[in-house]
């Protein structure tokens, strides 16, 4: 593949089948796969890859808030799609864009079947979502009468699915927490269906709940971070190809004299001569002001480049003082070789922050699978 000659963030669609095709090999033929492409597709590209997953017959799609929904519409996207995290503001837009909302609250609940009501709705496809141990979003074990006696009053909406979500799934330390909340959810949905005259799918499972707990995978399985290459674990980031590499350019060397400093507050003080590299990517690009002095890296011509000073808002200088290079020369901050699990380590953070700051002014290439 030719060299960059600019700060790009590559994205691979073959990386996607392959992270796809690796997960769903996890799962029994009959149960359905749920990709989550909030946040840009993890700041990637929501659109193509929704595009991309659509080829290889994805059942369902997710974000988190009717915006990104709507974009998805916007370009085609015809796969049913949840939305996690709606706001009753939304809702009339949700309906209109058949969008399909998560209901977590009796507020929720409540605001939806009027708003579905009045749009003169039958049978309108939501998705109740149980609070088992996260204690983020979602209704209480003893909420089910409740929803039940508001969903028999209404001929508007009705149930597609009842699911929950894992909090430490990845975490083998954590298994009888994560087993205590599959059971609590199968308990909680055995009630619930056992007052309708109909069967909702069910799922709990997560990217790491589909590789540590196959017996949770139930009638639907969601994967985000997995399908962008990352396991949560060192063995299963082996079995996974990242889908991003964002990489930039050299723009200028500098040589610096001894007690010389570099970038804003004086940040890097010079022990002894040094060169450094000066690359257009800054914290306004998602490489944050945590990877500055020394924290963070990138690699050139294959060397490790260690950032010096102060991330600025559209640059970074990293230390070259032993590495053979010159201006216009490419540089990796993250591929599939150069993790960004490795990058977010370094400052204390997880892949998922670094991938998902990217900004939307990074250009997007994509590589077709």
């Amino acid at each position: 593949m030719p060299k960059t000659n600019e700060t790009v963030l590559e994205i691979d669609l073959g990386a996607l089948t392959h992270n796809f095709n690796y997960l769903k090999s996890k799962l029994q033929p009959d149960t359905k796969f749920l990709a989550v492409v909030k946040a840009f597709a993890y700041g990637s590209d929501s659109v193509a890859i929704a595009k991309h997953l659509e080829t290889l017959n994805i059942d369902y799609l997710a974000v988190a808030y009717a915006k990104e929904g709507v974009l998805l519409r916007d370009a085609g996207i015809t796969t049913p799609i949840l939305v996690l995290h709606p706001q009753p503001a939304n809702f009339k837009t949700i309906i209109e864009r058949c969008l399909e909302p998560s209901i977590y609250s009796a507020r929720v609940l409540n605001e939806f079947i009027s708003v579905a009501e009045n749009q003169l709705q039958k049978d309108y496809p939501v998705h109740i979502k149980f609070n088992t141990g996260l204690n983020r979003l979602g209704f209480w074990e003893n909420d089910v009468n409740h929803i039940v006696s508001k969903l028999s009053g209404t001929a508007s909406v009705k149930v597609k699915s009842l699911f929950s979500h894992l909090a430490a799934s990845e975490d083998k330390n954590e298994a009888d927490f994560t087993k205590n909340q599959i059971t609590t959810f199968k308990s909680i949905v055995k009630e619930f269906k056992s007052k309708l005259d109909y069967s909702p799918w069910l799922h709990i499972c997560n990217t790491s709940g589909i590789i540590n707990y196959p017996e949770a995978h139930l009638d639907m399985v969601r994967s985000g971070i997995g399908l962008y290459g990352f396991g949560n674990s060192v063995a299963e980031d082996k079995q996974l190809k990242p889908i991003a590499s964002l990489k930039s350019v050299i723009s200028q060397i500098h040589s610096i004299e001894k007690g010389e400093t570099v970038g804003y507050n004086r940040a890097h003080l010079a022990l002894d001569f040094e060169k450094t590299a000066t690359i257009p990517i800054g914290h306004a690009d998602g490489i944050t002001r945590v990877y500055g002095k020394g924290k963070g890296f990138v690699f050139i011509n294959g060397q490790k480049a260690p950032i010096v000073g102060n991330v600025c808002m559209d640059m970074i200088m990293v230390n070259i003082t032993n590495i053979d290079c010159k201006e216009g020369d490419e540089v990796i901050i993250f591929d599939g070789s150069h993790k960004a699990s490795n990058l977010a380590e370094s400052s204390g953070t997880i892949s998922y922050e670094i991938i998902t700051a990217i900004s939307q002014r990074v250009k997007r290439k994509i590589i077709s699978a």
